[in-house]
């Protein structure tokens, strides 16, 4: 799990059910524990996010093995902060090989790109994300490792801190752009989601959704460029598994 604040999550713990099953495990000091929400604990205001309606998914598909999710998101972080030289980067890479002493690392979620939202940023964000995308696979030796990689919101323009992200739909392009000329790089459209009152982050109805379409782009290894027409039903299945 790497990128900014809508990757760690933002979205409000009393107004969904929570996701429990002994067999989605997140990584916490070093140990495989069972998940539980906040999964990416990066800041008090931390929440629901989408990875566990991602991990949740999975399970549906796969009954008799466990998943594990390793938090490494930072809110409010830039392309900057992730640089291959810094320490956002070295400590995912980190967290990713520790995992891998116990487990295969089967993919990336990415969602970053609000704080690179003004023009000066985002007409180069691709080029500065292919670096580290090509870095990750290289650091942890797996050079077709899949990254799902989501869009911003369009809800980005309509608050009193819009300014801010005058050029999100730069980055947008930049992202789909990517995925089209990188094997195993699938974007997922954040179409349709909406967001908390602060018009910056995902809530949690929208985290849950929005970690179905990074399943159906995990799985599928496709695209997801539309909402998917099953994703309520989808939800009332998990809100319903013990």
């Amino acid at each position: 799990m790497v990128g900014q604040s809508n990757m760690a999550g933002r979205g409000f713990l009393n107004e969904i059910p929570a996701i429990c099953d002994e067999h989605i495990k997140m990584l916490r000091n070093g140990r495989w524990q069972t998940m539980e929400e906040p999964i990416n604990y990066d800041r008090p205001n931390a929440g629901i996010g989408l990875a566990a309606s991602f991990a949740a998914a999975w399970r549906l598909k796969n009954e008799t093995e466990d998943i594990g999710l390793i938090p490494c998101a930072d809110g409010g972080s830039s392309l900057n902060d992730w640089a291959i030289d810094g320490l956002l980067f070295e400590h995912a890479v980190l967290q990713a090989k520790l995992a891998q002493k116990t487990s295969n690392l089967e993919g990336i979620l990415w969602h970053q790109g609000e704080n690179d939202s003004t023009m000066d940023s985002a007409i180069v964000y691709e080029e500065r994300f292919s670096l580290i995308v090509k870095a990750f696979r290289s650091e942890l030796n797996l050079p077709n490792l899949p990254i799902i990689i989501g869009g911003l919101g369009d809800f980005l323009t309509e608050g009193e801190y819009s300014a801010y992200f005058s050029a999100y739909q730069v980055v947008n392009r930049a992202l789909q752009d990517f995925t089209q000329t990188n094997p195993n790089c699938y974007f997922v459209t954040a179409s349709g989601l909406t967001s908390n009152p602060d018009f910056i982050h995902i809530d949690a109805a929208s985290q849950r959704k929005f970690g179905l379409r990074y399943f159906e782009a995990f799985n599928s290894q496709e695209h997801i460029l539309e909402p998917l027409v099953d994703e309520n039903n989808i939800l009332n299945v998990i809100d319903r598994t013990p």
